[in-house]
């Protein structure tokens, strides 16, 4: 009686540990806006140095001109 007993508890044990469990997801999609942002300068390094050094070198020549002119 006791084998039987234990024989059929093992049994429920093994039957009942291997069921499938189901849970349950939820797909959540939302859809974002995303503005980006354009860069206004699609320029390289390079190129930015060379528009300061020349704006500094329009700014020296303009000096210069306006010193040639005073002479007068």
């Amino acid at each position: 009686m006791k084998k039987l007993f234990l024989l059929i508890s093992i049994t429920t044990l093994a039957f009942g540990s291997c069921r499938e469990k189901k849970t349950e997801t939820k797909e959540v999609i939302r859809e974002v806006q995303v503005e980006a942002e354009t860069p206004k300068d699609k320029e390289g390094i390079l190129e930015r140095t060379a528009k300061e050094v020349d704006k500094e070198v329009n700014q020296e020549i303009d000096k210069k001109i306006d010193e040639i002119g005073n002479d007068k």
